[in-house]
């Protein structure tokens, strides 16, 4: 017998064409009144920055159908009562997804082969032989053949660079080749409709857009605040039964079960003031499988990030809790002096406060996902990649936790760091702390560290739904030692508005040994 209240929706998870989501009946968020308001602007040259998997490819299809001239596929969306036109125009649209991992032979061969499907429609000339000649052939050879100026969509321009960006040479060559690439743009204006570019770093315009200094930048733009991603206003009102069915798998209310996705894919924020944004492929992805997961961090491992945190000496605490001017993180990446554009630009943090007397946006991590599924990256670092256990370990811990436990808690993570090769890290006091700092993360509580109080800094804070534990960590020094900083600075009457009981714990590192020593818990 076939489940028919399972068969009414279709998600588009991992498709990025307009055409085969609104022909094939899949789930799609209206997003056609940004199209039309970006296409009737002062502006014919835009670039949009947003994280991976944000739905910028399917912005750049929904473009490529409206510029077609596709108006049966807008039936029924906000675009419809707005376009009385429809004109077809000739549309030259390049991913440059597929030229990622590639050096400089190969990249060529990609621009050749994109270059090549567009000649086979408007041809090409024997003296046009370096990309740009042909895709300025190109350009011209499509104004004049069809009466109509051209419309240029450039998908992930920045793909081929990213792999690269912290190599020196490396990057010089393929970026040459790339700003080589794009330099007709600007020489064929008169030529041209339109023409967007994504990506998700911003490459500076001096290295790669060194001509198109026309190129309006709306990824920080009030109005397009909501362009890419999903809102809390259109999950509301364009997925209600998604959310009523997803709260019956989960046997919990629609309200909660919006709780729950808030609180894993929700908070993204790319201007200030900006509606609440939700991770698109998270949220879908939740909804198809009927289960709150991490599905981002499951899309993509972020290696070249672990390599910029490290040289950047950016430990995992350090991550989140940034004030910076808007040059600090909406900056180029290339000429990066801090972590700080990378991370944001990557979607591992997002605005979430501005301040408008001193021009400083608050930076932090969007979310649960997020932050559980940064740390899962970044554990491996700190307990030479003893995954298996960890994650088992990490779930008994949960529950210890969970009961009030702390005692077995601090027995099983004693026994956990036991098993852990010696490193040279492990003669430092930090060292612990980050390590800490990353297993409570991923417990999904709220975990602190140097906190601040009236006498002093707390070197952990971490606050589950009943308890709120004050911790001290010593190395070689005795747990009483620990305790005795904890009463003699008074740091729970920092906490006491809080309104949970506090627990002050006290935990001496053996470096000798590389895990706990002993501990001493007192309630606050």
């Amino acid at each position: 017998m076939i489940d028919m209240e399972n068969l009414q929706r279709l998600y588009p998870i991992g498709i990025q064409t307009f055409s085969k989501i609104r022909e094939g009946n899949y789930l799609y968020i209206d997003k056609t009144e940004y199209v039309y308001r970006m296409t009737h602007s002062a502006s014919d040259y835009m670039f949009l920055s947003r994280p991976r998997r944000f739905g910028k490819s399917l912005l750049t299809s929904t473009l490529h159908s409206y510029f077609s001239g596709h108006k049966e596929l807008f039936r029924g969306l906000a675009i419809e009562k707005l376009e009385k036109e429809w004109m077809e125009y000739p549309v030259l649209h390049f991913d440059m997804s597929t030229a990622k991992h590639v050096d400089e032979e190969q990249l060529f061969q990609e621009l050749n082969l994109k270059l090549f499907n567009y000649e086979e429609i408007y041809g090409r000339l024997e003296e046009e032989i370096n990309p740009n000649q042909r895709l300025m052939g190109l350009i011209k050879r499509a104004y004049q053949q069809t009466g109509k100026k051209v419309v240029v969509l450039i998908d992930e321009y920045d793909a081929p660079l990213l792999d690269v960006a912290h190599e020196r040479e490396n990057l010089d060559v393929l970026r040459n080749i790339m700003r080589n690439f794009y330099s007709p743009l600007k020489a064929c204006d008169p030529y041209l409709r339109y023409v967007f570019l994504t990506g998700i770093t911003k490459f500076s315009q001096l290295s790669i857009f060194s001509e198109l200094n026309n190129i309006e930048n709306i990824s920080m733009d009030e109005p397009y605040a909501a362009i890419c991603g999903i809102s809390e206003d259109e999950i509301r009102s364009q997925m209600k039964e998604d959310v009523e069915r997803l709260a019956k798998k989960l046997e919990v209310t629609p309200e909660e079960a919006l709780m729950k996705l808030k609180e894993n894919y929700d908070g993204y924020h790319f201007t200030y003031p900006s509606p609440d944004i939700y991770n698109p492929f998270s949220l879908l992805t939740a909804m198809e499988k009927g289960k709150i997961g991490s599905y981002w961090f499951g899309s993509g491992t972020p290696t070249y990030l672990i390599k910029m945190l490290d040289k950047f000496s950016v430990v995992p605490s350090e991550i989140g809790k940034k004030k910076a001017a808007v040059e600090d993180f909406d900056a180029p990446t290339e000429r990066m002096t801090s972590i700080i554009p990378l991370l944001y630009q990557s979607g591992y943090i997002t605005i979430k406060d501005y301040d408008e007397e001193l021009d400083l946006y608050t930076l932090d991590i969007p979310n649960k996902e997020v932050r559980i599924g940064l740390m899962k990256s970044l554990l491996p670092y700190y307990v030479a990649s003893k995954a298996p256990e960890t994650n088992t370990m990490v779930a008994y811990l949960s529950r210890d936790i969970r009961n009030g436990d702390i005692d077995a808690a601090l027995r099983r993570l004693q026994m956990f760091l036991s098993t852990i090769p010696q490193c040279d890290n492990t003669k430092y006091e930090g060292h612990y702390q980050q390590i800490f700092y990353i297993i409570f993360s991923l417990l999904g509580y709220y975990v602190d560290v140097e906190v601040r109080t009236p006498r002093g800094r707390v070197d952990m804070v971490l606050r589950t739904e009943t308890t709120l534990y004050v911790m001290e960590l010593k190395l070689d020094k005795g747990a009483d030692r620990a305790m005795e900083q904890i009463n003699l600075k008074n740091y729970p009457e920092r906490f006491a508005l809080c309104g949970l009981p506090i627990i002050k714990i006290a935990v001496s590192f053996d470096s000798e040994r590389c895990t706990i020593g002993e501990w001493k818990i007192m309630e606050g």
